[in-house]
């Protein structure tokens, strides 16, 4: 462990890094808390985490899309509102959308941060980091569109 010098007691606290590859690399290194303004920053630049990798929601093609920004997400944006009105939102100079989005990556984040409590609960986090990694992957590196 990197953090052998720390006592195992004390929580472990990572500021500035936000990136779901972020948060499961923190916790693969003993990482409890963590800090940072990426999610509503990105909210704030129209883009929203999704399975199919980070949404520009400010894109002409999410006009019509009437999809939630997640459908596996149970966030109140995702509950109540479609990708179409988050653009239409945007487009008007709306501060809501940047709201709803921000909702929704900090919603993300907390799922995530659910799902690897859950795999540590049950023994398996080592074993998932791959499937973890490789499932937020398109998050760092891949913006989409529409």
């Amino acid at each position: 462990m990197l953090f052998r010098s720390l006592p195992e007691n004390k929580p472990r606290y990572l500021m500035g890094v936000g990136t779901p590859e972020d948060l499961i690399n923190g916790v693969v290194r003993g990482i409890d808390i963590f800090d940072c303004v990426l999610p509503t920053r990105l909210a704030r630049h129209h883009s929203a985490f999704a399975p199919e990798g980070r949404l520009n929601l400010m894109n002409a093609t999410f006009a019509r899309d009437e999809k939630p920004i997640d459908e596996t997400c149970d966030c109140y944006a995702c509950k109540t509102f479609t990708r179409a009105y988050i653009r239409h939102l945007i487009a008007a100079k709306e501060l809501l959308a940047g709201t709803l989005i921000s909702i929704h990556n900090l919603r993300a984040l907390i799922r995530l941060m659910e799902q690897m409590r859950v795999y540590i609960a049950d023994g398996s986090f080592e074993s998932r980091v791959p499937e973890l990694l490789s499932q937020w992957a398109n998050n760092a590196k891949r913006v989409v569109n529409g």
